[in-house]
């Protein structure tokens, strides 16, 4: 007798395969490498460029960001919102675009916020730092020399999901700022509808609910959108993360704003990050576009 199939729990995904589609390792087995080289690249840019300055944008000890000085006042800025599936990574271990961005004359800013697992499994009080981080931003730029008004965000994986956040942001509701704070967003390998997140097993550690699911799905929040956006991922990710992006892509195309697909043929998740650091990689190249920049 065959052996019964597994029931589908999203789209032709059982649960095994929802979950191995939510799980980048099983597809990069060059994962570590690539962050460990990130993390050393990290450090040899600040021996280059020096300590970057670190201001506080909340009271909570994790609320604080890195800038990354360009010498040119009335500068643009760049902000980035790291990835690490909601549960790690640190502003320090991604410095290593910001050599890039620094010489062509952009600040380069990494904002720190809390684990999942530090706040009670919720990305609300998540998507809230990082909301307030860049209100900071905005409201502080000339602080550094930067320019408040060509203010630009861009995030991979989880904090591509995160970027997508801030783009949708009602900022004049919310923060009492201009509805167009933010003036670009390059969003790599992020996630934007959260119920097939909430369906996988990053459930175990994220506590979703119906309000969160809704709130924090940047595909259903489009009518916030006030900004063009980069939408990138790679052909090796998983198929969600690739359908996601397509997905996400599509979407802002329907609702009529403005939106570039980039493809990254033959690249895995972590290496697509790789190629914000280089003037000539597909996320590098794009986001100097993005900002008018050389």
């Amino acid at each position: 007798m065959p052996k019964a199939k597994a029931p589908r729990v999203w789209l032709d995904l059982d649960q095994a395969a929802l979950d191995a589609a939510y799980d980048q390792s099983a597809y990069a087995p060059n994962m570590n490498h690539i962050l460990d080289r990130c993390t050393m690249n990290s450090e040899s840019v600040r021996e280059r460029l020096g300590a970057p300055r670190r201001y506080a944008y909340g009271t909570a000890p994790i609320e604080k960001l890195d800038v990354y000085s360009t010498g040119k006042a009335v500068a643009p800025i760049l902000i980035f919102l790291h990835g690490g599936a909601w549960r790690k990574g640190l502003a320090r271990d991604y410095a290593f675009p910001a050599e890039l961005f620094v010489h062509a004359g952009a600040h380069y800013v990494v904002p720190d916020f809390a684990p999942v697992q530090d706040v009670g499994g919720s990305l609300m009080p998540v998507a809230e730092q990082v909301r307030n981080a860049v209100a900071w931003i905005y409201r502080n730029a000339g602080t550094f020399g930067g320019d408040s008004d060509r203010l630009y965000v861009s995030g991979f994986s989880s904090g591509g999901h995160l970027a997508g956040v801030v783009l949708t942001t009602d900022w004049i509701k919310d923060f009492d700022l201009p509805a167009d704070v933010v003036k670009g967003g390059l969003c790599c390998s992020g996630m934007f509808d959260l119920e097939p997140v909430r369906l996988s097993a990053r459930s175990s550690y994220i506590r979703f609910t119906d309000e969160m699911e809704q709130a924090l799905s940047p595909q259903r929040q489009l009518d916030m959108l006030n900004a063009p956006i980069i939408v990138a991922y790679g052909t090796l990710e998983t198929p969600e993360f690739q359908r996601q992006s397509r997905d996400f892509a599509a979407a802002v195309k329907t609702s009529g704003k403005i939106v570039h697909l980039i493809v990254g043929e033959g690249y895995n998740h972590f290496e697509m990050l790789e190629t914000l650091a280089d003037p000539e990689g597909l996320l590098g190249r794009a986001a100097l576009d993005m900002m008018n920049l050389v």
